[in-house]
């Protein structure tokens, strides 16, 4: 059975305050990130133009997402004269249709699948069970998950969060022909590729994802490390391929670009393993039908934000990943959702929408490490910023957000109180009396009603005495005024009429 993810807000804080107490996780995790940022470091090394490289990617990506329409378009007529048939999917209903609709006209009730993050986030795999049609994931990641009844944890390796002692487990339990399997890395890829070769050789229609598509040729790219995508592509009578419409590129060139910057970025190699490349259909070579799948889904409000389409360049290398301390704290599971970590945070609430994940954009920090890594030159920490922003704007206005009505009504309040002079002077008063009761008798306040989110991980500090009041004993001529709400400041009077608050006379 495959796992759904939640229906509900996603609720980040929440989440990972129950992922932040499994040790196992954090573990895994904290040993898979650091072999993977060494990796990529060592080969990112060695190319001598990696920067301009970057610069290259991103402009591909930008061009393409300029005139995507445009692209589009020149993409099905391609695809159409090379003998394939395209489909147009709006949302993830739409989607999950057509392909449902596909299968069954193929007469099979079962297909082979290679990873794909996009048939995942359409929750494909259980779409396809509620049909009657069983899917079986062929990526050895994917498997494990699957088996498992499990969720993704990471763009790259969604079962990062699994040890192998773990992955044993679930193979004896779950996996025809391993119910002796040991532990050992592998015996349990041996006894995957007992099993996928069986379903590569027998089921007749294949579901793949893209890494991308030239417009100019009507080619469908994928990248994978374990051959299980080669087979998918090639021996099915029928392939339907899935793809977000951001993944179209212009020319050749641009993927070639691509092709350098991913494995580099995502796996640390130096060339990608299997790369497959088909345009349509070819007679009596490879499938004998293809369908692509060009997907919407929220794309498109995504491309209308001028500061958050910029996440639509994202080529999927998790490189923000394995550099995010956040996500390395909390795992991916913490961000309930397909796509984890940093690009995670701002993807998801822009094809999702606002509402449905207000929780994300606050789910990484401002660190900077995620930008100076990305391949295609994504500055998420400037997405971040403007999406929160937007959740502030946007919903809390509607009074969805979290802690809304409280924190609107503390804001109004505050604009009263410092709208007038004498209402700010006796406000500060109140304010330290005020804080004063509120202490905990450790330095400490907690929260503070209605400023939850500002105060939870940092106390206020006293009020300062003001400057009006700090002037007004000044003029009424004391030597030594002090402030009733504050500390004493002493005043020293100079001949010429001047004073220095801190009691030294002035050079």
């Amino acid at each position: 059975m495959s796992e759904r993810w939640p229906e509900h807000p996603l609720d980040f804080p929440k989440a990972a305050a129950t992922t932040l107490q499994d040790a196992q996780l954090r573990a895994n995790l904290g040993h898979a990130t650091t072999a993977i940022r060494a990796k990529r470091s060592a080969v990112v090394e060695e190319v001598d133009d990696w920067e301009d490289l970057r610069d290259e990617g991103a402009a591909a990506r930008d061009r393409a997402l300029r005139r995507l329409d445009e692209r589009l378009e020149e993409l099905e007529r391609n695809v159409v004269a090379a003998g394939g048939v395209v489909h147009w999917a709006p949302d993830k209903a739409a989607a999950q249709r057509i392909v449902v609709d596909l299968v069954r006209a193929t007469g099979s009730d079962e297909v082979i699948k290679v990873k794909s993050l996009l048939t995942d986030e359409l929750e494909l795999n259980p779409a396809l069970e509620d049909a009657g049609i069983r899917s079986q994931e062929t990526d050895l990641a994917e498997l494990i998950v699957q088996l498992g009844g499990d969720r993704q944890s990471h763009i790259l390796v969604p079962a990062i969060h699994r040890n192998r002692r773990e992955i044993r487990d679930i193979f004896r339990e779950h996996l025809p022909g391993a119910a002796e399997v040991s532990d050992d890395p592998a015996a349990l890829a041996e006894a995957a590729r007992r099993h996928l070769r069986e379903q590569f050789l027998r089921v007749p229609v294949a579901i793949s994802g893209a890494n991308g598509a030239v417009a100019e040729t009507g080619t469908v790219a994928i990248v994978e490390s374990e051959g299980n995508g080669r087979m998918c592509l090639t021996l099915p009578r029928t392939l339907i391929t899935v793809m977000g419409i951001e993944k179209v590129l212009e020319t050749w060139e641009d993927l070639g670009t691509i092709l350098r910057l991913l494995p580099r970025s995502s796996t640390g190699e130096r060339m990608n393993p299997y790369t497959s490349l088909w345009t349509g259909t070819t007679p009596d070579d490879g499938p004998e039908e293809f369908h692509l799948v060009l997907v919407d889904a929220g794309r498109t409000n995504a491309l209308a934000d001028p500061v958050g389409r910029d996440a639509l360049r994202c080529i999927r290398c998790s490189a923000c990943l394995n550099v995010c301390p956040v996500y390395e704290r909390t795992g991916g599971q913490a961000y309930e959702s397909i796509y984890p970590g940093p690009i995670g945070a701002i993807l998801t609430p822009q094809l999702q929408g606002l509402d449905t994940a207000p929780t994300l954009p606050w789910a990484s920090s401002l660190c900077g490490a995620c930008y100076e890594v990305c391949p295609v030159k994504i500055d998420i920490p400037k997405i971040l910023v403007h999406l929160r922003g937007r959740v502030t704007a946007e919903t809390n206005a509607s009074g969805k957000g979290h802690g809304a009505g409280a924190e609107r009504l503390a804001m109004r309040s505050v604009a009263r109180v410092m709208d007038s002079r004498r209402a700010y002077e006796a406000a500060q008063r109140a304010g330290r009396l005020g804080l004063a009761l509120l202490d905990n008798g450790r330095g400490r306040r907690g929260k503070l009603p209605g400023l939850q989110g500002w105060t939870a991980s940092r106390d206020l500090p006293d009020p300062e005495p003001s400057f009006r009041s700090w002037w007004r004993d000044r003029e009424a001529g004391d030597t030594a005024p002090t402030d009733p709400d504050g500390p004493a400041v002493e005043v020293v009077q100079h001949p010429a009429g001047t004073a220095s608050p801190e009691g030294r006379e002035r050079p």
